[in-house]
């Protein structure tokens, strides 16, 4: 416990190398931190690199409440191959040579936008009957597992050598989308068969990969010792919901979890604009959500919900 910081609170957006896991990654982040509380948004297999949010401190309070978990990946592929993992670390199942033009293979890719239904590979985190699908794979067992509604928002090619069966493509996606399945079911349209040969994530929970800093960088920092000055406020997350600032006494009240009455937080300010309605008009949704902060010295409170009369804390930081 001496070697605990419990003042670094924040996120952290690294670029997760390959070969390392993403409880990896916290491991690592943690002890150049020195705190304990450390947590990941957004799994990532240990061949894929990109962007994982580390949650650090305080933030870590902030995971089941993050708004988006749309995700972008750039994806390279090899057709004419199956493995057991449906990527190219597996053991091979079958394997043929491809003969795939790019106008059929994209006709095949399209249709796989939009709304679809897709069966969790064995080789995944995903619990059934409280093992972990993983866990059972090793042992040599498969079971059936139900398909799972996911959501592809675009797919397209962004280079393809039909010599090689080979390419690479970038899909925008839903949280539980499986990108390795879904090249596995895009081979299996075709009747070759698709591996998923690398993995790099672009985008997640709202932060593009340009934000994030490697290890290295991280540990160049860290030996500067400005490693937790890198850290994002854990306010960042929620840029999507309107800010509201509320006086002194009811930070004190709202800090204590108490709800605020509606009608006392009129004229509520809301991004810094006074506004000319109370904040239980009709103008204001009840269940929206406000990133809430204390007006005079701007310090983030944590997120109130407006419930009809008052606004109740659903997250306090």
């Amino acid at each position: 416990m001496g070697w605990q910081n419990s003042a670094v609170n924040g996120l952290l957006l690294i670029d997760k190398p390959t070969d390392f896991t993403s409880f990896d990654v916290c491991a690592v982040v943690r002890g150049m931190l020195r705190t304990k509380k450390v947590g990941h948004s957004g799994t990532l297999d240990p061949m894929a690199t990109g962007v994982l949010p580390i949650l650090v401190g305080s933030a870590t309070r902030a995971l089941d409440l993050i708004p988006s978990h749309d995700k972008t990946y750039v994806a390279g592929f090899k057709l004419g191959m199956r493995t057991d993992t449906l990527d190219i670390t597996g053991k091979r199942l079958a394997e043929s040579k491809a003969e795939v033009d790019e106008g059929s293979l994209q006709t095949v890719m399209q249709a796989f936008s939009g709304d679809i239904m897709q069966v969790p590979p064995m080789y995944s985190a995903v619990s059934v009957g409280g093992k972990k699908l993983y866990d059972l794979a090793r042992e040599g067992v498969e079971i059936e597992r139900e398909a799972r509604p996911v959501t592809i928002y675009a797919i397209a090619l962004n280079e393809y050598d039909s010599q090689r069966a080979a390419g690479v493509m970038t899909v925008s996606c839903s949280k539980g989308t499986y990108i390795r399945t879904l090249i596995d079911d895009i081979g299996q349209q075709l009747g070759c068969g698709a591996v998923l040969t690398s993995l790099r994530r672009t985008m997640a929970s709202g932060f593009a990969i340009e934000r994030c800093m490697t290890l290295p960088q991280a540990q160049a920092y860290k030996d500067e010792g400005t490693l937790a000055d890198k850290l994002l406020p854990v306010d960042t997350l929620f840029t999507c919901y309107p800010a509201l600032y509320i006086a002194d006494t009811q930070a004190v009240r709202f800090n204590n979890g108490a709800g605020l009455a509606l009608d006392r937080l009129f004229p509520p300010v809301i991004d810094g604009v006074r506004q000319a309605e109370r904040l239980d008009s009709d103008r204001y949704p009840d269940e929206s959500l406000y990133r809430v902060y204390a007006r005079s010295d701007k310090r983030f409170l944590g997120l109130g919900v407006k419930k009809v009369d008052e606004l109740r804390v659903a997250k306090r930081f």
